[in-house]
């Protein structure tokens, strides 16, 4: 399934847990270029591809499919199936929270969860979690919502989706504290507690890992760097064998105590290693601003 000139048809699948961003991330996706189609039933999907690629002005489709397709959801994995393997280039985002996040959420809007009828909103996202199983596992992208507002969803929305070589790795490297929890939306994870923690330097406790005084005190120890060079050798290794495997996304938490000072600095320098190496690299600091 190809445009007109020939080259791949761009589609992606934006799906994921109900109040998790999907609107969010699909307004994202209309300001990329993209057409976007919510709430389709899975079964119009192939039509829906079809006439999107007939059209001379649409360049790439984006659809959302959820939970508020009712059965025609249980049918999205026979829909994809029928789309053919070559000439188009397929992804999925999977928007992705924690369950209180989620019930706070719904508490606010003061709207219930489409799953959870006359039971409790923790029963309707447990049915839901139960429901996309399967198609988060298999997800090229997963971004966690949880600790995170609109403007970094867009912003990781954007790294992912905007214009790039389809055969290119992007990582996204993600600064957090061990005491806030491990980001659930994390493919790879380094414990860099091994440091010297700089919050036991008077001069240094209100600082961040941004502050130079912080990140050259990080650097400056042999372990770091040993760390560094390591760390990148291994997601070198690792990268072909992602692209391979048609996993295009990678997110790499890098943790400490309280995702401040070493996490922080040693993710910027990861990162610059990343991107020496070619592979486009965002960062982002999860904790960073919470102690």
């Amino acid at each position: 399934m190809t445009h007109e000139d020939g080259t791949a048809f761009q589609v992606a699948l934006v799906t994921g847990m109900s109040g998790a961003g999907r609107s969010t991330a699909a307004r994202a996706m209309e300001d990329l270029g993209w057409f976007v189609i919510d709430n389709l039933p899975p079964t119009l999907l192939p039509q829906a591809i079809e006439l999107a690629r007939k059209s001379p002005d649409i360049a790439k489709v984006a659809v959302v499919v959820d939970v508020r397709g009712g059965s025609f959801f249980r049918q999205l994995s026979d829909a994809l199936e029928t789309l053919p393997n070559e000439q188009l280039y397929l992804r999925t985002l999977f928007l992705e929270a924690s369950d209180e996040s989620l019930v706070r959420r719904f508490e606010s809007s003061r709207r219930p969860h489409p799953l959870q009828g006359e039971q409790r909103i923790m029963d309707g996202l447990q049915r839901e979690r139960e429901l996309l199983g399967d198609i988060r596992a298999n997800a090229d992208v997963v971004i966690d919502t949880t600790s995170i507002n609109v403007h970094d969803l867009r912003r990781k929305v954007e790294a992912a989706f905007a214009d790039q070589e389809p055969l290119a790795l992007h990582a996204t490297v993600l600064s957090f504290g061990f005491k806030y929890g491990i980001p659930v939306d994390a493919d790879l994870i380094a414990d860099v507690r091994f440091l010297p923690n700089p919050f036991w330097d008077p001069v240094l406790r209100e600082l961040t890992g941004l502050d130079n005084a912080v990140s050259s005190a990080v650097l400056a120890q042999d372990a770091a760097v040993d760390f560094l060079d390591a760390y990148t050798k291994v997601i070198n290794v690792v990268s072909e064998g992602y692209i391979v495997e048609g996993k295009r996304y990678v997110t790499i938490g890098i943790g400490c105590t309280g995702g401040k000072h070493r996490s922080v600095a040693m993710s910027e320098a990861l990162a610059v290693r990343l991107r020496d190496a070619g592979i486009q690299t965002l960062v982002m600091h999860r904790d960073l601003g919470r102690e």
